[in-house]
């Protein structure tokens, strides 16, 4: 396995890469470029200059190909100055080596389901239930990713990595907040459930639907909060905490032009907003920091700015401040537990 982020310019690539998208642009120069992956990372090709680009007219989306070149550096990114490229048979190699992935869920389960079964309020309990007692859609939660391309916990599992977060965060900012700490819970694992049937990754390309292009997994998850009350025998809560739930979904993206239907109008859709956020930009950035299109080597400041992080610069630096490597390798192992 080709492994894209400890690439160097110079590097000689002779590898089967899954086709992430192929991008073509017009103007005075058209040119195609096409992105490769697998469940390392992802890298860009060198443009594909009109009439050169016979070798790749057969490549889309979700293909594997054989791609033969060589790594460049161009403007502090590197790419590939592909020689050739051919598409293998599909089914030849298996996909799921070419997608990232969080790996193991049971850690993510295991918290998620010690919440859920620790809730004193029999009514959360019954409406949180309703999704993640249900083994089809567990089954489907856990590899669904956080986010299409290159977004935030774009990866298999993602989406059940990131609600874990949240739930972590808002708990922990609740208790602080003496806010309800298991409304924010119970609204933290369904805060993203519209994602579902927002985005697809079956192919190994994470992308999103028609229905997720047109109504939004915001108000895809509220839907699917009201649709699985209107299916349940007996009613898991009130017709007023169901409306309180709804809100948390509704408001969770916090402003109007982040997607969010409405404001955050309570302590608990506040704090739900602010740990949402606070788990997608902190992914955004330790995403960043390994990606090869924003640091090259040891460089500190990211070559171009990130567009997840509102096209801010990012800085590299991992100061000791007097800390033994030991000390280091043991607050990370503290931090993967």
């Amino acid at each position: 396995m080709l492994d894209i982020p400890s690439l160097s310019a110079g590097d000689e690539i002779h590898h089967p890469l899954l086709v992430l998208d192929v991008v073509r642009k017009g103007g005075d120069h058209p040119r195609t470029v096409v992105v490769f992956g697998n469940r390392t990372g992802r890298i860009d090709s060198a443009p594909f200059w009109a009439g050169r680009d016979e070798i790749i007219k057969e490549l889309t989306k979700g293909m594997i190909a054989q791609v033969v070149g060589t790594v460049t550096a161009y403007r502090d990114a590197l790419q590939v100055e592909t020689g050739s490229v051919r598409a293998l048979p599909k089914g030849s190699i298996e996909l799921a080596d070419f997608v990232p992935s969080v790996g193991p869920v049971e850690k993510y389960w295991q918290y998620l389901d010690e919440v859920r079964h620790k809730l004193r309020a029999p009514r959360l309990r019954a409406v949180v239930d309703l999704f993640f007692a249900d083994e089809a859609f567990r089954e489907r939660f856990e590899r669904c990713p956080g986010a299409p391309g290159v977004g935030h916990h774009a990866l298999l599992g993602g989406l059940l990595q990131h609600v874990s977060e949240v739930v972590s965060i808002g708990r922990q900012m609740a208790r602080v907040a003496r806010a309800d700490e298991e409304l924010v819970a119970v609204a933290a694992m369904l805060h993203d459930i519209g994602k579902l049937e927002s985005y697809t990754w079956e192919e190994g390309i994470f992308d999103t639907t028609e229905r997720g292009r047109l109504a939004g997994h915001v108000v895809i998850g509220a839907m699917m909060f009201r649709e699985a009350l209107l299916r349940a025998e007996t009613p898991p809560c009130t017709d007023e905490e169901a409306m309180v739930i709804e809100h948390l979904i509704l408001s969770h993206h916090g402003r109007l032009e982040y997607g969010a239907p409405v404001r955050p109008m309570t302590l608990e859709a506040e704090i739900l907003s602010m740990a949402d956020d606070a788990s997608a930009k902190t992914a955004s950035i330790t995403e960043s920091y390994a990606a090869p299109e924003y640091f090259v080597g040891d460089a500190r400041l990211s070559s171009r700015r990130v567009w997840q992080l509102d096209n801010r610069w990012l800085f590299r630096l991992a100061p000791d401040f007097g800390r033994s490597a030991d000390d280091r390798k043991d607050e990370a192992a503290d931090q993967q537990g």
